[in-house]
């Protein structure tokens, strides 16, 4: 298993976070599993098991289950498979033993194995019921954990049982904002698969679509005719921060904030100020535009009516 699970390093250092992260091989060509974070604001590097390194480009974003998928320039990579189980035959149950392989405190940072820490699956539960406590967008069923997978650096790392098998991926650091309590916690490989899978097929993308034409200035969206001001472009690569919102506009209205960093216009992947405003002039702006937002630990959608 320790050959199927990757060190990720990106973006970072803003408010304390960290620019390191777990992840783990799900194709033989090289696609990687990994949770979305402030990490991925860049293309990140990914280092093998074995040591080796690759400069890598995110290929597919699930929101909802704060899932990224990289793919790295490989081939014949030892892989996990992402079991689908079912009501008959469950992946796993409670009080199970399990591994939390990660790369938690940037311990491997070449060919040194990850750390594993063992425990036993606590419960499945939904996070959803935990609304308003925890700052989290995933709404969905998780392993609830018994051991302290919890750490910087643990996140998108493999949870298996102690036959190596695949049974979810290790989340963010997670905690009760009432109570101070951590949550250590998995999603479950069961709820990945699909997503993984469309991801992998090129049946959901978020790289932007340039066959889409430009619209004349007056009939496509910017930055004023949503109601939003961005940071200065000063940079090649000037991150998509929200500065100031037009009060009452149309991002105002949406619950759009200053420092909000938008990730995706309508699906598709923003990484720099020039593809937003790019990607803007391919949308009427008689349409709605969906946006995708990270606030903090979360990730946010939301549709931004004109």
């Amino acid at each position: 298993m320790q050959n199927r699970v990757v060190k990720i390093y990106g973006a970072g250092g803003v408010g304390g976070l960290d620019a390191y992260q777990s992840g783990f091989l799900v194709s033989p060509a090289g696609h990687v599993a990994t949770a979305w974070s402030s990490v991925l604001d860049v293309d990140p590097i990914v280092i093998l098991n074995d040591g080796r390194r690759f400069e890598s480009k995110i290929v597919g974003f699930e929101p909802a289950l704060e899932l990224a998928v990289l793919k790295v320039d490989g081939s014949d990579l030892p892989y996990f498979e992402v079991p689908s189980g079912s009501p008959d035959a469950p992946i796993a149950r409670w009080g199970d033993p399990v591994l939390a392989v990660s790369n938690l405190f940037n311990i491997a940072t070449g060919n040194e194995p990850a750390s594993v820490m063992q425990g036993r699956i606590a419960a499945r539960s939904k996070l959803d019921a935990r609304r308003g406590t925890f700052q989290t967008a995933y709404r969905g069923e998780v392993w609830l954990l018994d051991l302290v997978a919890n750490n910087p650096g643990a996140a998108g790392g493999a949870l298996v049982d102690l036959e190596g098998n695949l049974l979810g991926m290790l989340g963010k650091e997670l905690r009760d904002r009432k109570t101070g309590v951590w949550l250590n916690y998995a999603i479950p490989s069961d709820v990945l698969r699909a997503p993984i899978g469309d991801i992998i097929a090129g049946r959901k993308s978020v790289s932007p679509v340039d066959d889409d034409p430009l619209l004349a200035r007056d009939k496509s969206h910017n930055a004023a005719t949503l109601g939003l001001k961005l940071i200065p472009d000063v940079l090649e690569t000037t991150p998509v921060y929200v500065d100031a919102l037009t009060p009452n506009g149309p991002a105002s209205r949406a619950d759009l904030r200053p420092d909000d960093l938008i990730l995706l216009v309508n699906g598709r992947r923003i990484t720099h100020q020039r593809a937003f405003r790019d990607q803007l002039r391919r949308i009427d702006r008689r349409d709605n535009v969906t946006l995708t937002i990270q606030r903090e630990n979360e990730i946010l959608e939301m549709t931004i009516r004109p």
